[in-house]
């Protein structure tokens, strides 16, 4: 046992592995030559036996030493490992071929070394060498994390990552897991075994699972649907099995994949929709060589339309915001990926006309993608006056602009709270659709609204709070019971803003298909579960009340409003009521300037004069309403 302890504990030194591999060179060219000659060696041969021996052991020994394959830690022998020593192998064995080729044609026309001996005597020695690593790897693997103490692991895809994934669990040596079977649904696969596990049909895994203590489910994968990969979760937490992912083959290290790079799927993959089908041919004609202007450049949505953007190659991107150390962090990030793009970094606020005017004036944007607001809910019932600065007053100024400008488009990226709204926030939202809109009628520039509910994992949203929660130990705090949310990946967002920009011929309302609702307290249970915690065990929920403003359900269309279909089956256009320009600047510019007053109550009345289907839920402001 001390013995064992010495060999595991411990490296072995290398002098003593570089002994060891000559040790296998000595043994496997003594059986080439006993093969060759079947076991019964000539006088002749043994007679050439001093020059082959020196000249075969001495490259081996120079080989090794130059390129260190005695370096590596056996007991962690990886395919880096066994491909260093084929190749250095191999370099001998041909070094041997010149050899012979030498004495032949040089020397004496006869071969030292029998080409019978240099073949079998280089398949032996890689044999040898690679599978004694092997096996010492695999010894070591058993007598330090015995095969009854590993967790079983079932792996989703028999395909080539389920293969690489496998060997990346045995390979692994601070892993603890046996692949107790894969899942796959080609029925050829079926049925049948890989690397001596066998292949079941999806069918087979809620049984698999129920029989068998089953730590974990990889996902190996790499185009799996949402809706399957939800079907496999759903099974999988039922089961109290964590399920993992394995990361896109682009991301693997040096094109070799490692057990820490399998991570825990998270709730936002869920929520995924099928990849969106995009208008590639009527986007680029848009955006190729054009000036593009983003607003909100270094939040969640305008930093990602400026990556989808930036894909099209444009003439130059400028990129606003006055928020200064997310705009750095963005600029790091384009000079990191996109050296060759033309971009400007623009610090501003678009409450400020006079700075605006000189970024207008600087640059001549073609095309505006405006994403600055203000969206906290209870953060703008608190306080009305910034609101109407920022999302209706900074709205107007680049709106004006756009047209002074004679900008090619302007494109809002709005809200589905701007839909009957019952707070603030979504108030001066829908003021700034109804300005852009009756704008449209009287410019050039085509004004285009975008409206859609939460995007997964932008600042402030319900998923990055939860999981903090979690990761405090909880609770985990719910407004209600019964509140439902739309939800939507931020690509996914971008992308329809990109195509609904690129097919809006001016005026439009363009809403986006949110999929189905999302009960929020399913959400939380959901994530409780992914992180391997028990409900009401490890972690509670609490509810705290609705927060000032809030709805429980969120719309998409006002009750007057109906829609009619695009070319793009998840695009639709709002059927909404026309504004006349000259009254809404009116009341728009009368709104503004109570700013100055900051009286609350004044400005909400005001704005509910605007949009007078504004109906304050749960906040202070309900009594403007009787």
């Amino acid at each position: 046992m001390r013995t064992l302890d010495f060999l595991f504990q411990r490296n072995m030194p290398r002098w003593v592995i570089f002994f060891i591999d000559m040790g296998i060179c000595l043994f496997s060219l003594i059986l080439a030559y006993l093969v060759r000659f079947n076991f019964s060696i000539p006088q002749l041969a043994i007679d050439d036996f001093p020059f082959v021996f020196s000249v075969v052991l001495g490259v081996r020994a120079l080989s090794f030493f130059f390129s260190k394959t005695y370096q590596g830690i056996v007991k962690y022998t990886g395919s880096k490992d066994a491909q260093r020593i084929f190749v250095v192998l191999s370099i001998g064995s041909l070094l041997f071929v010149v050899v012979n080729l030498i004495f032949y044609y040089f020397i004496n026309q006869k071969f030292p070394i029998p080409f019978s001996i240099i073949i079998i005597d280089y398949m032996a020695s890689t044999f040898l060498m690679i599978s004694l690593r092997i096996m010492f790897k695999a010894l070591y693997q058993e007598l330090t994390n015995p095969n009854k103490e590993k967790r079983s692991v079932i792996i989703f895809g028999a395909g080539e990552s389920g293969i690489i994934t496998k060997r990346t669990l045995d390979r692994d040596a601070g892993t603890k897991y046996k692949v107790l079977g894969f899942i796959d649904d080609d029925k050829k696969k079926q049925g049948k075994k890989l690397e001596g596990v066998g292949i079941f049909p999806i069918d087979k895994l809620d049984e698999l699972l129920s029989e068998n203590d089953v730590s974990n489910l990889i996902i190996s994968v790499q185009d799996l649907s949402p809706s399957k990969k939800q079907q496999i979760v759903d099974i999988c937490l039922n089961h109290n099995t964590k399920v993992l992912n394995v990361p896109p083959v682009s991301n693997w290290i040096n094109g070799e994949l490692s057990f820490r790079q399998i991570k825990k799927v998270q709730i936002e993959e869920l929520l995924e929709r099928d990849a969106i089908q995009l208008d590639i041919d009527i986007i680029k004609e848009q955006l190729t060589n054009k000036t593009i202007l983003i607003t909100g450049a270094a939040g969640s949505i305008g930093s990602e339309i400026v990556r989808q953007v930036i894909k099209f190659n444009p003439k130059k991107i400028i990129l606003l915001d006055q928020a200064e150390s997310p705009l750095y962090d963005m600029e790091m990030e384009l000079h990191d990926k996109y050296k060759q793009q033309q971009y400007e970094i623009v610090m501003g606020d678009i409450r400020n006309k006079e700075r605006m005017e000189n970024v207008f004036r600087t640059f001549q944007p073609n095309i505006v993608f405006h994403a600055a607001a203000y969206k906290h809910v209870p953060m703008m019932e608190n306080n009305p006056s910034e609101s109407i600065f920022t999302n209706v007053l900074g709205s107007k100024n680049l709106a004006d602009l756009s047209v002074q400008h004679g900008v090619e488009k302007f494109v809002m990226v709005s809200t589905d709270k701007a839909v009957n709204p019952t707070n603030v926030m979504g108030a001066s939202k829908r003021i700034a659709e109804i300005y852009t809109q009756s704008l449209n009628k009287n410019s050039k520039t085509k004004f285009i609204t975008t409206r859609f509910g939460n995007v997964l994992g932008s600042n402030g949203s319900v998923i990055p709070r939860f999981r903090q929660q979690i990761e405090a130990g909880g609770p985990i705090t719910i407004t209600h019971p019964e509140i439902t949310r739309f939800f939507m990946t931020i690509p996914e967002a971008c992308q329809l803003v990109l195509e609904a920009g690129a097919m809006g011929k001016g005026g439009e309302i363009f809403i986006f298909d949110m999929g189905q609702s999302v009960k929020i307290v399913d959400l939380a249970k959901k994530m409780v579960k992914l992180s391997g915690l028990t409900l009401d065990k490890d972690i509670s929920i609490v509810f705290t009340g609705l927060r000032p403003g809030e709805k429980l359900y969120e719309e998409l269309l006002a009750n007057e409003e109906n829609t009619i279909p695009t070319h793009h089956k998840q695009i639709m256009i709002a059927k909404v009521k026309e504004y006349d320009l000259e009254s809404v600047s009116q009341s728009i510019n009368e709104l503004i300037v109570l700013f100055n007053s900051q009286n609350n109550k004044q400005i909400v009345s005001k704005m509910k004069a605007l949009v007078p289907e504004f109906k304050s839920n749960n906040s202070i402001y309900e009594e403007l309403d009787k």
